[in-house]
């Protein structure tokens, strides 16, 4: 929301009091435009044009470079190409941003189950609850920011509120690589000054009436009179307006709808035939399924075996188990078993996936009184903290060691 080349920029001040500044919104800068960057590092710094270079095409995306030339997303090629005529422009690959995408969106589950996705490259997180292990919301926006750059090579901007909205105007506004957190107390001292098109939802046509009714920054719209403000935008829109002129937002952050099942894919680059790779992956992804089980607060009674034969046969098989689980060791167990039972082990795989179902909360799950499970459980909880901390795969099983899995690009398929 800030100007699309950067120049605006405002980033925290050191000392910030950001207890009350526990919804994040993040963002990924020039997220197509960066991902492209990763295989040709010698245009870093250079104006470079996402799309397809013909008469008819529009504009994918831009580096900051390209924008302050003007070249925004949308725009037909011949003018952006006429704008910045010094403009690099390299082809789109759609699969690459939803592989770093998913890379990008596991950090934040990581963090904390309340993510709420906005389309590819940005989220809401609510980290309220994040304290005791993160520490302030400063700090999670912080991990945030050093776990993305470390773990993808992009970039991402925060902003830190007490809303969703000044959340996102935060963001925008310390575009690019930025961070500022916005204390409650201080809300409307920042929004006052900027100019309308700031508010939410303010789009060209409803910004040229606001300014015809001499209303031109954020705090011109919340001095004036509600009867005002109804001629402007009717009784809806001015009570919205008025609100967010406030900083007063009451929406919360909520996840995609109740999950119904949580699984993990793999399809691998060439059909494989040995069992004990099959095997590894479905540790690997058991793993994966139990740790996004555990965030949710989630466990499963019934795993799901799911394989595609070099043919593209497809099938899927289920076992219920007596006592639900949100342990990896103990889906693991069980999907082998269906695994090693279709005796199938020497046909080519190109698939293999793994998936939870008949989902509940942990909470209303009576667990038997002695848990067999006790000693795996404690393992499993060590590297949940050792992940959080130090980031996705610090610590794993022996058996996982020296396998990357979705640190390959194009591999890796996440539902």
């Amino acid at each position: 929301m800030g100007k699309q080349d950067g120049t605006s920029r405002h980033v925290t001040r050191p000392g910030v009091d950001d207890s009350t500044a526990t919804i994040l919104h993040v963002d990924m800068d020039a997220f197509f435009a960066s991902v492209e960057l990763l295989d040709h590092p010698e245009l870093v710094g250079r104006p470079v044009i996402v799309g397809h270079r013909s008469a008819r095409s529009i504009v994918t995306a831009a580096t900051y470079e390209a924008r302050k030339f003007g070249v925004n997303s949308a725009l037909p090629m011949a003018i952006a190409l006429r704008r910045c005529p010094d403009a690099i422009v390299l082809e789109p690959h759609f699969d690459r941003y939803q592989h770093f995408s998913s890379m990008v969106m596991e950090i934040f589950d990581e963090v904390t189950p309340l993510v709420e996705r906005l389309g590819i490259d940005e989220a809401f997180l609510d980290v309220a609850g994040a304290r005791t292990v993160f520490g302030s919301p400063l700090r999670v926006a912080e991990l945030i920011r050093s776990r993305v750059r470390a773990e993808t090579g992009l970039v991402c901007s925060v902003g830190a509120a007490s809303t969703k909205f000044v959340a996102k105007l935060a963001s925008g506004l310390s575009k690019p690589d930025g961070l500022l957190v916005v204390p409650a107390d201080e809300t409307v001292e920042l929004l006052h000054p900027l100019p309308i098109s700031k508010l939410w939802g303010v789009g060209g046509k409803t910004e040229e009436v606001l300014r015809g009714r001499g209303l031109h920054t954020i705090g011109d719209v919340a001095r004036a009179s509600r009867e005002t403000l109804v001629r402007a935008v009717g009784e809806a829109g001015a009570d919205r307006l008025h609100d967010l002129s406030w900083g007063i937002d009451p929406r919360r952050v909520h996840t995609r709808a109740e999950e119904k099942s949580v699984g993990h894919e793999m399809t691998f680059e060439t059909d494989i035939t040995d069992p004990s790779v099959i095997r590894t992956e479905l540790l690997r992804m058991s793993n994966m399924v139990a740790v996004r089980l555990r965030k949710a607060g989630l466990v499963g009674r019934t795993v799901v075996l799911k394989l595609r034969f070099g043919d593209f046969t497809t099938i899927t098989r289920s076992k219920t188990i007596g006592e639900p689980t949100d342990l990896g060791r103990r889906i693991y167990e069980e999907v082998r078993e269906v695994y090693e039972a279709l005796g199938k082990q020497d046909a080519p795989i190109r698939l293999v996936g793994v998936r939870a179902e008949q989902l509940q909360e942990t909470a209303t799950t009576q667990f038997g009184l002695w848990d067999e499970s006790e000693g795996w459980r404690e393992a499993e909880d060590v590297m949940d903290a050792a992940s959080a901390k130090f980031g996705r795969g610090a610590v794993k099983p022996a058996r996982l060691l020296g396998h990357n899995g979705y640190e390959r690009p194009r591999m890796g398929q996440r539902d």
